[in-house]
């Protein structure tokens, strides 16, 4: 783990972590109208965006966003993936893998202007947190 690295609180306060892949932490937001997992390189504060990342390690989260986008596109069967490295609000590095479909909470408009939240119960927590240790191979 990258020695300068902490989860962003806001990160933090609205997710569930799921594991580590690499050096990545594997989250799923607390949102149960959207099937959302987020990829949070534990890379230093300074390196916001995707190209500052060294290659190897740009190849590893690249396959690591492949990889979390089967899982979504096979466990939640959204009819649409969308994928995203934004960082307006939250500067530290993190991908979204967000499962959308028609009818969603917020279809077809963005999930962030969304302000309909629902938590996810606990045993549907447990139960997504153990598919995707076992389809992602995740550590914790």
């Amino acid at each position: 783990m990258c020695q300068t690295f902490t989860l962003h609180p806001r990160l933090a306060a609205g997710s569930i972590i799921l594991g580590r892949s690499g050096r990545c932490q594997v989250l799923l937001k607390d949102n149960a109208l959207f099937p959302w997992l987020l990829i949070v390189p534990e890379v230093p504060a300074a390196m916001e965006d995707l190209h500052q990342l060294p290659e190897e390690q740009y190849i590893m989260v690249l396959d690591l966003v492949r990889r979390v986008s089967v899982f979504v596109s096979d466990y939640f069967q959204p009819a649409k993936l969308n994928v995203a490295c934004i960082g307006n609000q939250v500067r530290q590095m993190h991908l979204h893998i967000v499962g959308r479909s028609p009818g969603d909470a917020a279809w077809p408009g963005t999930v962030w202007a969304s302000q309909e939240k629902s938590p996810w119960p606990p045993s549907r927590i447990t139960e997504i947190t153990h598919a995707a240790r076992t389809a992602l191979g995740l550590s914790f």
